[in-house]
């Protein structure tokens, strides 16, 4: 399975055009957050309405899997919490939003969400305790927030990752956790597109201006991560855990 990964398109239409003219190079898309862009002059339901149409489009051709970022949770809607209602109403056979999951082959897909408070957040680990007693040769996560203590947080000047992402890692241990949210963390000097926690590796594709994301397509049968960006293409071997 080859999985093209990408994050933090924030409503760049030339970004989800590339998307949509690639995406059937692929076996599996995965989104990890933050679609829509909060500080866009287009009005958020507009831009709601237009990812969906690419979202539809992606999956015509391909599964999609989509979490949510901050940018994408609107108004407060469920136990006084802000969720992407929107695209939980996505869910169906070739859509998977927030707290679904993916299972094909072996391969176990956690949908996470931006939670904005105790009743999502206890969601959230619900869906990883039921995940975790699956039978699985490979698990994954979406999780936009990146968790604290590896390069994927850096933010240029601190650490920008989150606790509670890295205490889950090491309590269940999956094999990859896709994320985004700090946008250059790849392109710094202390910074990384992939790290490891354990046998865990985390990885964050960035973003960049132009009509290409960052992405990273991840090989599962060769074991094989690469990052592509405008500064050209890395590799790593993700077989090994440290």
């Amino acid at each position: 399975m080859r999985i093209l990964a990408a994050a933090d398109l924030h409503y760049s239409l030339p970004q989800f055009d590339w998307v949509g003219e690639n995406v059937g190079r692929f076996d599996l898309l995965v989104l990890a957050g933050d679609l829509l862009d909060l500080g866009s002059p287009v009005d958020l339901d507009v831009q709601e309405l237009v990812v969906r149409r690419y979202l539809q489009k992606f999956s015509a051709e391909r599964m999609v899997v989509a979490s949510s970022g901050n940018h994408d949770i609107g108004e407060p809607e469920r136990a006084g919490e802000r969720v992407a209602l929107w695209l939980e109403r996505m869910k169906g056979d070739a859509i998977l939003p927030d707290y679904s999951c993916f299972e094909k082959d072996g391969v176990v897909i956690s949908v996470c969400p931006w939670w904005d408070g105790p009743t999502s957040k206890e969601q959230t680990e619900a869906r990883l305790e039921e995940d975790a007693r699956k039978e699985k040769r490979v698990w994954l996560w979406l999780h936009h927030f990146p968790p604290q203590g590896t390069g994927v947080a850096w933010t240029g000047k601190a650490d920008g990752g989150d606790a509670q992402v890295r205490e889950w890692i090491g309590k269940y241990q999956p094999d990859f956790v896709f994320s985004g949210h700090i946008h250059h963390a790849p392109f710094y000097a202390k910074g990384a597109w992939g790290s490891q926690i354990g046998k865990t590796w985390i990885f964050n594709a960035g973003r960049q201006p132009g009509g290409e994301p960052t992405r990273i397509v991840l090989d599962l049968e060769a074991r094989r991560a690469e990052w592509i960006s405008a500064e050209g293409i890395e590799e790593l071997d993700v077989s090994a855990a440290n």
